[in-house]
């Protein structure tokens, strides 16, 4: 029998050891900061064809990247749990709707995907996928699918397979394609410039 291999150190691990903080506390930080980033992303819209875009799915893929599985799991639900209370942090809130009513809507099922996308990614991450520009490209083209999957599924029970694909996918392929090339730039860029790329085991975000 193979041993599992050692979870290698997350990036945020690297660019901020902390020692002042007790591991928790940078957790509570981390995660904060993680969850208004997304609230960022979902409410700037970016001009593109043959819809407009957020960079929130870039966003979830690359806060699991950096964080690793539990706490990048820990922010995006951190996120969910902020919009369940009421408050406007999803895309089109308050405009249509806030709170568990809007989680229940046809956006639900993506939202569900954030926090599969988010653990996937930052699994892969532990295991050095971040690091090279190959694997980090297929890192986060998982991530997107681990939302999509859900988000279609969801979307179709609402209102069929063929709507749920026309309306809640092929729009949305290459502005995806173009948010996991940015991240396959951003990922091995940022573990160039902290100059560790080593294989033993850190303490884990």
């Amino acid at each position: 029998m193979t041993a599992a291999p050692l979870a290698r150190p997350t990036l945020a691990t690297v660019l901020w050891p902390s020692p002042a903080l007790s591991p928790a506390l940078r957790a509570v930080v981390l995660a904060i900061l993680g969850a208004v980033l997304l609230t960022v992303s979902a409410k700037v819209q970016i001009p593109f064809y043959p819809v407009p875009m957020t960079l929130q799915p870039l966003v979830v893929v690359l806060i699991g990247a950096v964080y690793g599985p539990r706490l990048g799991a820990a922010t995006v639900l951190l996120y969910l749990a902020e919009g369940a209370a009421g408050l406007p942090v999803f895309a089109g809130t308050p405009d249509k709707g806030i709170g568990i009513a809007y989680m229940a809507g046809p956006t639900g099922g993506y939202l569900a995907g954030f926090v599969l996308a988010a653990f996937l990614v930052g699994r892969l991450a532990e295991r050095g996928w971040d690091r090279a520009a190959v694997t980090a490209f297929a890192a986060m083209l998982a991530g997107i699918a681990a939302i999509y999957l859900p988000g279609v599924a969801w979307l179709a029970t609402l209102v069929g397979t063929d709507k749920a694909l026309a309306y809640g996918l092929y729009p949305f392929i290459w502005g995806d394609l173009l948010k996991i090339a940015l991240g396959t730039a951003l990922l091995p860029a940022a573990w160039a410039l902290a100059g560790r790329n080593t294989p033993e085991r850190h303490p884990r975000a």
